[in-house]
């Protein structure tokens, strides 16, 4: 089963029941931890503004660029969310299973649901996408050779509570199934 979030401003009124509003600012009873996994390129971002942006706080080592020790900066905003009950997004590439565990122990400090979404999009793509971009957020195609090289699919072993697929299509929108929990059944009709 899949569904479809468009990056158009009205896709909560077209899609009520999947995604849960939030007032902006005020905290969750159990926050989210979510990790995107994928290439440069991707869609992370695009799909951050489009699902996330009102509900949940954006941290990405993009956005620290004046950091000398970016993994502690990243670190220290996560905690300072999480302990006021924020949900976060770390949009980063996250290519190992390695890069990713700090978050596993920054989020259980915190009781927080660990969510991941995994990008799995051709390199082909991503280099295309990456060709579009303009200044510092285009970087140079051997980190996108580089980061599909390191990249191993995650896994529920890694501390997930719930794993997604995200593959963005060519319309604006993307395709997101569930990776875990598995889809439910389809109802089967009644004879």
């Amino acid at each position: 089963m899949a569904f479809f979030l468009p990056w158009s401003r009205d896709f909560r009124a077209r899609f009520p029941a999947q995604i849960p509003l939030m007032v902006p600012g005020r905290a969750r009873a159990t926050p989210e931890l979510v990790i995107f996994i994928g290439l440069q390129g991707s869609g992370k971002s695009s799909f951050y503004r489009a699902r996330f942006a009102a509900t949940h706080v954006h941290v990405s080592k993009d956005l620290l660029r004046n950091s000398r020790d970016k993994g502690s900066r990243q670190r220290e905003k996560i905690a300072a969310a999480l302990r006021q009950g924020h949900s976060v997004v770390v949009d980063n590439t996250h290519p190992a299973a390695a890069d990713r565990a700090p978050l596993f122990t920054l989020g259980r400090q915190f009781d927080a649901q660990i969510v991941g979404y995994f990008f799995d999009e051709p390199i082909e793509r991503c280099l295309v996408r990456n060709r579009r971009r303009a200044g510092r957020t285009c970087v140079p195609e051997v980190a996108l050779y580089v980061t599909r090289r390191r990249l191993e699919p995650p896994t529920l072993d890694e501390g997930f509570d719930a794993l997604y697929l995200v593959r963005p299509l060519d319309d604006g929108t993307f395709e997101v199934t569930p990776m875990w929990p598995p889809p439910s059944p389809a109802p089967q009709p009644q004879e």
